[in-house]
């Protein structure tokens, strides 16, 4: 004996029939609603009408195949993202925007809902009415899915290529390949560079990152960050002052030595100043007092007696050379200073000249220098200078 039809059956049959004339109603209307689908190209908006014609599909063949439970599982509603948005590429979620895919669905809903009277009756269409909100309802989760994966995947590859050009920089590989991918995210190719070097605070690096770029956009600047180790490297562009940068994002790095390296003109030359950062943070416990954060030319007397032998031409080229251009004096008054423990009056009893003659060279000398040899770092850094500028000569 034949079992009855029922009304859910017979609905479902008008559905299966009147599928592609709601796909053709659904496209006119986005076409007269939506300026941003006419603007689409060709094949864009092809790819548009085959996400229409797959979610009419699959609301009628959800409809049929639910029998009378309108419940619907996690693997129901990942299965309804992969059919009604697997028809389309994934490139075109960075074509049309999560509002421009909402005012979608809402419209094909819409275009759904208004024909249902016509096409099913008042005796059939209430059923419809119900499961059409239901599937909308999951429809709007699944939207929301895929464009989460698609974010995450971007970050995900915004992440990989962040790191890629950060080590670019730190290997002295910096050329208009990184350039390129560094202005792919973000980068405003302004203004002076800097490198910032310290130890990575715990947990997420994507919030860390988020805080940093966060913190560096206050300050008009750029940033590039990256965790290697145990250290985070950061890249700032658009520095006016070394260590006024480094205090701006020096809160989010772990506690220890952090430090600036010097100016470089522009990301394409920010490997002179990684290097300089590399360097000065290998050796930075060696002055537990240093500032935070801390210039890579203060380390230089450290980074010298570490090997560093752009530290020690550095030391030589700018302090010790611009020394011996002037009077021999200059250099033996500093010798005797340093050599009777920074006192004044020793070295002109050794020189056996007076005390103000002694206040006076060593006033050039800080003219010269920029170092005050007074001053106990200063004048410790002067005395590497004037050793490495010997051996140099010898």
């Amino acid at each position: 004996m034949t079992r009855p039809t029922t009304q859910r059956e017979k609905a479902s049959a008008l559905l299966q029939r009147a599928a592609s004339p709601l796909s053709t109603a659904a496209m006119a209307g986005m076409d007269e609603q939506k300026a941003w689908f006419r603007d689409l190209s060709a094949e864009d908006r092809s790819w548009v009408g085959m996400i229409v014609q797959a979610g009419i599909r699959g609301f009628t063949t959800w409809f049929r195949d639910h029998g009378d439970s309108w419940d619907l599982s996690t693997e129901a509603d990942s299965a309804i993202a992969a059919q009604v948005f697997g028809a389309a590429p994934r490139a075109l979620a960075g074509v049309i925007t999560l509002q421009q895919t909402v005012d979608l669905v809402r419209l094909t809903i819409d275009v759904v809902e208004q024909n249902l009277d016509e096409l099913l009756g008042k005796e059939l269409a209430p059923v419809v009415h119900e499961g059409l909100l239901r599937y909308g309802r999951e429809l709007a989760f699944a939207t929301a899915e895929v464009y989460a994966r698609a974010a995450e995947a971007r970050g995900a590859w915004d992440a990989r290529l962040e790191a890629l050009v950060v080590d670019s920089v730190l290997r002295s590989e910096s050329d208009e390949t990184v350039l390129s991918r560094a202005s792919a995210l973000g980068w405003g190719a302004r203004g002076a560079v800097v490198v910032v070097l310290g130890r990575a605070a715990p947990g997420s690096t994507v919030n860390i990152f988020d805080d940093v770029r966060r913190s560096a956009r206050q300050h008009d600047m750029d940033a590039l960050c990256a965790v290697q180790g145990d250290r985070m490297v950061v890249i700032l562009g658009g520095v006016e002052a070394p260590e006024a940068a480094g205090r701006a994002v020096g809160g989010h790095f772990a506690d220890g030595p952090l430090v600036c390296g010097p100016l470089a003109h522009d990301l394409a030359h920010a490997q002179h100043s990684a290097g300089a950062a590399e360097a000065a943070f290998r050796v930075a416990t060696a002055w537990p007092d240093a500032p935070r954060p801390v210039a890579a030319d203060d380390l230089l007397p450290e980074r010298v007696l570490a090997g560093d032998e752009t530290a020690r031409a550095q030391l030589v080229d700018e302090i010790y050379l611009p020394l011996t251009e002037r009077p021999d004096t200059l250099i033996a008054t500093l010798d005797m200073y340093f050599s009777h423990g920074g006192s004044v009056e020793g070295a002109a009893r050794a020189l056996f000249v007076h005390p103000n003659t002694i206040r006076y060279r060593l006033r050039q000398a800080a003219e010269i220098t920029g170092l005050t040899p007074t001053q106990p770092r200063d004048g410790y850094t002067l005395a590497v200078a004037l050793t490495c500028g010997r051996l140099a000569e010898a």
